[in-house]
Order: C-alpha cells, then sequence, then structure tokens
C-alpha cells in the first residue's frame, strides 16, 4: 500500500486517500434572480468527474456565507434554501462514488464584487456598475491602485458575519457535505484581519497578534458549535504573505511563525486539519514558484504542533505527492490546477505507484 493511498481518519470521518481536491472558483452560477448562487449542471460535472476520478476528498470551490462575501457575482453561495437544495445532488453523487464532500465556506471582504478571471483580467467591478457592490473589510485599505476603497466594519458587522458562518456551517451539513473548512487564506476577509498589512484597527479587532485573530477564532467557534462533533472542521490558511524580507514594504505581513502559533490555537480551538497555502493578500509580494514550494510550510505546522496538515503548491506528479505524504511533509495533498488538467489524476496514481483503488465498474477497464 502506498502512503498516498491510504485512508485517513479525522473524528469519525475516514477518507479512503490522501488525493484531494482543492476548492477552485468556477464563475459559473447566476449573478442575481432565483439561481443567485446556485450550483447548476456545470458545477456537478465539474465535481462528479474528480469523484469519478478517485479522488478521496473534494472540496467546493470557496462558497460564500452572503451575497456581499462573493468574490465575483457569479460565485456559488450558500445562504438559502434553493442552494441547500441544489448541493444535495452534489454531495449525493461524491457519496456514490466513495468521495468525501467537503465545501470551503468563505467571505471575500475587500477582495470582493470582481469580475470573473476570464474578463477584464477578473478586475474590480465597483459599486455602481451592473453587478457590483462595496466590499467589507477590517480596515478600509483597497487591494490595489484599480480596487475601490472597502467599507470598514464595525463591531455590529462583525457579529452580523460571525453569525453567516455559522449558519452557512449549518447549512452545509443539511446538504450532505462531511467536511467543512473556513477559508482564511488568500487575502480574502479572515486573512485581512489576520495580517497587519490589512488589519489597521486599533480596537479589540486589531494591533496585538491576539487581537487580529479574534475574529478568525469567533468563526471557529462559530462553526464548531453548529458542526457535529464526529466531523471535521478544516481551515486554510496563507502560512505567509511573503511580504517580511521584502525591504521596501512599509509594514510587514503574516509571517510562518505566525502561522505556527496559530496553528496551535486552531488545534485547541477544535480545527481537524491545516490546509496550508501561501500569498493572495499583497499584490505586489514577491513568490518564486516552484514544484512545491509551500509544501516547506505545511511540514513546519505538523512537526511543531501536531496538526494535521494538507499541502498544496505545484504538486504535479504522482511520485512528488507519494512523497510528501510517506516523508511525513503532510497528511494529505490538495491539487488545483493538475485535477483540471487530469480529472482521473487519482486513478493514473494507482496504476503508476501499483497499488489498488476504488474505480467504477464504468472505468474497470482503464486499470
Amino acid at each position: 500500500m502506498s502512503a498516498l493511498f491510504e485512508p485517513i481518519r479525522l473524528r469519525s470521518l475516514t477518507i479512503p486517500n490522501r488525493i484531494w481536491m482543492a476548492p477552485m472558483c468556477q464563475y459559473s452560477a447566476a449573478p442575481e434572480g432565483p439561481a443567485e448562487g446556485v450550483p447548476g449542471d456545470w458545477h456537478f460535472q465539474h465535481l462528479a468527474a474528480r469523484a469519478a476520478g478517485g479522488t478521496g476528498l473534494i472540496l467546493t470551490e470557496a462558497t460564500a456565507v452572503s451575497p456581499e462575501g462573493r468574490i465575483s457575482p457569479y460565485d456559488l453561495g450558500l445562504w438559502n434554501d434553493t442552494q441547500t437544495e441544489a448541493f444535495r445532488r452534489i454531495t449525493a453523487f461524491l457519496k456514490s462514488q466513495g468521495t468525501v464532500p467537503g465545501i470551503q465556506i468563505a467571505h471575500a471582504g475587500r477582495k470582493a464584487s470582481t469580475e470573473r478571471m476570464w474578463v477584464n483580467r477578473g478586475g474590480a467591478i465597483h459599486a455602481d456598475e451592473p453587478y457590483g457592490w462595496t466590499p467589507l473589510a477590517p480596515s478600509p485599505v483597497p487591494f490595489d491602485n484599480g480596487a475601490p476603497t472597502p467599507e470598514e466594519l464595525s463591531t455590529a458587522q462583525i457579529d452580523e458575519i460571525v453569525g453567516q458562518f455559522a449558519a452557512t456551517a449549518r447549512r452545509a451539513r443539511e446538504a450532505g457535505f462531511d467536511v467543512v473548512e473556513i477559508h482564511g487564506a488568500h487575502g480574502y476577509l479572515i486573512n485581512q484581519f489576520l495580517s497587519p498589512f490589512t488589519n489597521r484597527r486599533t480596537d479589540e479587532y486589531g494591533g496585538s497578534y491576539e487581537n487580529r485573530t479574534r475574529f478568525a477564532l469567533r468563526v471557529v467557534d462559530a462553526v464548531r458549535e453548529v458542526w457535529p462533533d464526529e466531523l471535521p472542521v478544516f481551515f486554510r490558511i496563507s502560512a505567509t504573505d511573503w511580504l517580511s524580507e521584502n525591504d521596501d514594504d512599509a509594514r510587514e505581513g503574516w509571517t510562518a511563525d505566525d502561522t505556527v502559533r496559530f496553528a496551535a490555537d486552531l488545534k485547541a480551538h477544535g480545527v481537524d486539519l491545516l490546509d496550508t497555502s501561501t500569498g493572495g493578500n499583497a499584490p505586489n509580494a514577491r513568490i518564486e514558484a516552484v514544484p512545491g514550494y509551500q509544501v516547506p510550510f505545511a511540514e513546519r505546522v505538523k512537526k511543531e504542533t501536531g496538526l494535521p496538515v494538507g499541502a498544496v503548491g505545484l504538486i504535479t506528479e504522482a511520485r512528488q505527492a507519494e512523497q510528501i505524504v510517506a516523508d511525513g511533509q503532510a497528511d494529505a495533498v490538495l491539487l488545483g490546477r493538475e485535477l483540471l488538467r487530469s480529472p482521473s489524476f487519482a486513478l493514473q496514481a494507482a496504476r503508476e505507484l501499483g497499488t489498488g483503488i476504488r474505480v467504477p465498474e464504468q472505468y474497470q477497464r482503464a486499470v
């Protein structure tokens, strides 16, 4: 048995292998009307194909906890009954293939109200333009020169968003998901609170490490309270803003040391796995992206805190993924672009590594 294809147990949930699908926005939901934020045929086939291809756990794209929490007007949401019901079709099929269905719940913060990535390079949609709105953020700091200045959240609005995360988690369970992941990475709202680069507040949500992590831990507590004790909660983090080594940045960002410290806090608050990515909060950060470049951040968290971790970042080959898990650098690998290119990556990897895998009857002739 290869390490990559050993089942992993988190709380009472067993995930059949360590090849997981990372959340990837599809920008394919209706932007308004009865189908606003509702998963449709595109989302079904996108996720179903990877399940039939042997992926052990599939996480949906960042699914917004409110309309203004979407990255774009075309993103998925989970704040009403229509959306909840539509997701049931997807989770039922994933389970029929032996895949664990997971959902990433999110609020975009200052990076909200943008175009689809293939339209104007995903640029901002301003509030006076069709489908646009004013983003919300910890501080009134725009993402870049072309982005609108976000509205600074009041403490009452912060309380409301914490409640929205809990409500969406509750709906996620009703929709049949077995894993919920809180999106605290890539420069979206929770990441904006964590990092001093984007959090300029002077109240109880800004300044010190304890204050900057307060919102994230409140969200974790609210989700954990409504999520079944026997099922796991994940947290996705950007382990660094990639700013601390840049002399020309006036304000240092979130660092790997912060991540290790925070991982211990997350573990104490009931998080079961840290999905460890990097970047996304500072548009001018300098990142040298090479195969496996983010794996060391996951490895450090695992070794120093004991919290299970997922590794991401240009993981494209079966033996590369196998080595990451076998060497104890991470408990699982989450693939993004490679699963877009190769929906049956897990089946191909099992064949290459000479190990068994559950295969749909219709595909048995391929192994």
